[in-house]
């Protein structure tokens, strides 16, 4: 009898909870892909077209003989430059993938700002549709930079747009999710097949967990590592492989961290994983006390 009203319980609880069909927006996907796209690529292909209609074509592909094209400054420009339009007119797109990405990244900061909490799936609401258009905005731009012949440049293309804030001398490898609410101080490394994601899902189709991560300077994360939600990692941590910390985690810095969840790693235990000895630490130790000493003197002056 106990379990049928449990079970009825659940039942009524589930019918009171008001439903609503997720907004679905495909015309906004539409256009802001489409724009992003399109426009992108307008004045690079004018270029190539240019330079092959009026140097490439007369100047290579229909000269009298190979001498005339090694011998003349045309046959020289339309020989030796074609590598260097393409390249130009790859970075032309790529600049303008980041402007639209920006232009339109603006406007809905603007109807409805980007901040931390809890956004309800069964509730319609301008934070829920924006959230699902910047997410999919966003995407294009990332595959663009990550997956072109110039990855390094998709750490200005998250300070450009405004998605991300990532300091100076911090690199990022390839990896999933990290395309928004993300905060990295200077000289941090992100590792490869890292998954630093500010919003999760609860459930199936559930509510939106939206929390910003802050990771400090000089932090170091090597691979397969993934973060949740309003995690804070502090100035000089390191994270070894396949490590993961919950949502909210405050990590204190200054040390190493291992596991799922993330908890300090003793000296032993990091001896023995990386295979290392006592005079490596004493090494690693003697650089840290350096580079606070440079850091006190660069705070003197």
């Amino acid at each position: 009898m106990s379990e049928n009203r449990e079970m009825n319980n659940t039942l009524d609880l589930e019918n009171s909870v008001e439903k609503h069909e997720i907004n679905l927006q495909f015309h906004w996907y539409a256009l802001g892909f489409g724009t992003t796209y399109l426009i992108s690529w307008i004045f690079p292909g004018i270029i190539i077209w240019l330079y092959v209609q009026f140097l490439y074509i007369p100047y290579f592909l229909n000269a009298d003989s190979i001498i005339m094209v090694f011998s003349t400054p045309e046959g020289i420009i339309a020989s030796f430059c074609f590598p260097l339009i393409i390249i130009i007119s790859y970075l032309i797109h790529l600049f303008f993938v980041a402007f639209i990405t920006k232009f339109w990244w603006k406007i809905t900061e603007g109807i409805s700002p980007s901040k931390n909490g809890i956004i309800p799936r069964n509730v319609p609401s301008k934070t829920l549709n924006l959230y699902h258009i910047r997410s999919f905005l966003i995407k294009y731009p990332k595959h663009a930079f990550n997956k072109g012949p110039f990855p390094w440049l998709v750490k200005w293309l998250y300070n450009f747009v405004g998605c991300n804030q990532i300091g100076k001398g911090s690199v990022i490898e390839e990896q999933f999710g990290a395309d928004k609410g993300i905060i990295i101080g200077k000289n941090s490394y992100i590792g490869v097949n890292s998954g630093f994601s500010s919003h999760a899902v609860n459930g199936i189709f559930g509510d939106i967990s939206y929390f910003k991560i802050k990771v400090g300077d000089n932090v170091t994360t090597s691979a397969l590592n993934c973060i949740a939600p309003g995690v804070e990692i502090n100035d000089n941590s390191y994270l070894l492989p396949m490590a993961g910390a919950t949502k909210h985690n405050v990590l204190k810095g200054d040390n190493y961290y291992f596991g799922v969840p993330l908890r300090r790693a003793f000296s032993r235990k990091v001896m023995n994983y990386l295979d290392i000895s006592e005079e490596d630490l004493k090494k690693a130790e003697n650089l840290k006390e350096r580079r606070k000493n440079k850091e006190e003197e660069k705070n003197d002056k």
